[in-house]
């Protein structure tokens, strides 16, 4: 019997009565789901991605997603096998089907999920398809109101062999809640956990890293990025009146220890600085509170600035005159401030400042906060051609002179918001 249909053969036992034959059986298949492994092919035997055609699944997916509940080993290969398959685009219609897609964020916003950290790399895999960013947006999750909970809730439907129900099982009713706003607020929640290494004194059992990919993906999409630049309640019960707008939850990480967490965080703000419309309300202040057309809601001022620039900033000292200028947060800093080590990210923030500068108000903004004063010892020390060449283009449209031809430059984007706009016109805009 060839090595194939010995492995064929096991996949009967990932429904067997006996949890040990499960893991046994789950255990010998997945290392045969990396990218490259030569019989990985049995994993998508049979299945259909969806598209003009319905979705359709095999066993084997069908079984690991069950396994995804089961106690700890099982569940921790389950999940770490469709991470590894879901570079795959066939497994996306499957993965996201709303009941699965219900558990695994569920799961995620479960504070005693041990397996967290797994299930948010897959829903990072799943949400770079656009067709989940779209499902995320409108998903619904159960919750019941725990008061003995720190989270004040349970999620429902996260009840599984690594996540227990609470005892006593909290009474009354579930609620339909949107899932998008409880996983930014479990994202935010989940940083302090970090710094504890002892699990079981955590406040989340997992780090969370990954959702700042989940961020990055959605914000790619026209109605993500509407997501992130619309105010809402925190409160998921929408007991709490004060407005925010979600990004500005997140815009503390771009200093964050992490890499994962930083570059998506990054990714996410000049996602979102895309939406031109959105300029005002990115950059300005939190004591001023302003509308994102075409909406009427206003909320305080994001105001990214002081987090886009932080990265790119040296130990460099600067001439009180200069100094000035500069946001409070970026005044001062030590001898042994650091920039951003990871070149890619240092790109992606310097890329924002070149689309906060589409508009006239924006490079006016740039231009009276020390923007140039920053970007230009950044381009001192910088080693990266690239990035280099970026810095120059920003440079060259802080500094030049305005005509009256630039005068209204972008003022129509500002006031109408876009109707549509597709990844090529995302493409375009990062080649400015």
């Amino acid at each position: 019997m060839s090595d194939s249909a010995q492995l064929k053969e096991l996949t009967q036992f990932l429904r067997d009565k006996n949890p040990q034959v499960r893991q046994i059986a789950l255990a010998n298949l997945l290392g045969q789901t990396p990218k490259g492994s030569p019989h990985r092919d049995i994993f998508f035997t049979g299945v259909r991605g969806g598209g003009l055609q319905q979705a359709r699944e095999n066993d084997i997916v069908r079984d690991i997603k069950i396994l995804c509940r089961d106690q700890l080993a099982t569940a921790h290969d389950a999940f770490r096998a469709l991470v590894n398959l879901t570079d795959n685009s066939l497994l996306v219609g499957s993965l996201s089907e709303p009941s699965f897609l219900r558990f695994l964020v569920s799961y995620i916003l479960n504070h005693q999920a041990i397996l967290a950290d797994l299930a948010t790399m897959l829903l990072s895999n799943l949400s770079a398809a656009s067709s989940v960013c779209t499902a995320l947006l409108s998903l619904k999750v159960s919750l019941l109101p725990d008061p003995k909970s720190p989270m004040r809730w349970f999620p429902v439907d996260s009840r599984c062999g690594t996540c227990p129900a609470p005892v006593p099982y909290p009474p009354g009713e579930p609620k339909e809640v949107l899932a998008l706003p409880l996983l930014i607020d479990t994202f935010v929640k989940a940083a302090p956990s970090v710094e504890n290494q002892d699990l079981d004194k955590r406040a989340h059992k997992g780090e969370l890293h990954f959702l700042a990919s989940v961020c990055a993906n959605l914000s790619t999409i026209p109605a993500g990025r509407m997501f992130f630049l619309t105010p809402r309640s925190s409160d998921p019960f929408g007991d709490d009146v004060d407005l925010e707008y979600p990004l500005s939850k997140v815009l503390a990480f771009t200093e964050h220890k992490d890499t994962i967490r930083r570059g998506g965080v990054a990714s996410t703000i000049k996602n979102c600085a895309f939406h031109a419309p959105a300029h005002r309300a990115l950059l300005a202040s939190e004591v001023e509170k302003v509308t994102v057309p075409p909406s009427t809601v206003a909320a305080p001022g994001m105001d990214i600035l002081p987090y886009v620039l932080l990265p790119l900033a040296g130990p460099e000292e600067f001439d009180l005159e200069d100094q000035e200028l500069l946001p409070p947060a970026l005044q001062f800093l030590p001898p042994t401030k650091k920039r951003e080590p990871d070149p890619a990210i240092r790109l992606t923030h310097v890329e924002t400042l070149l689309l906060l500068c589409t508009t006239r108000w924006g490079r006016d903004h740039l231009r009276t906060h020390g923007v140039y004063e920053v970007v230009r010892a950044l381009h001192e020390n910088e080693e990266v051609e690239k990035i280099s060449e970026h810095v120059e283009r920003l440079v060259n449209l802080l500094k030049r002179d305005e005509g009256p031809e630039t005068t209204k430059d972008g003022e129509e984007l500002m006031h109408a918001a876009e109707v549509e706009q597709s990844d090529d016109e995302d493409s375009r805009i990062e080649e400015i």
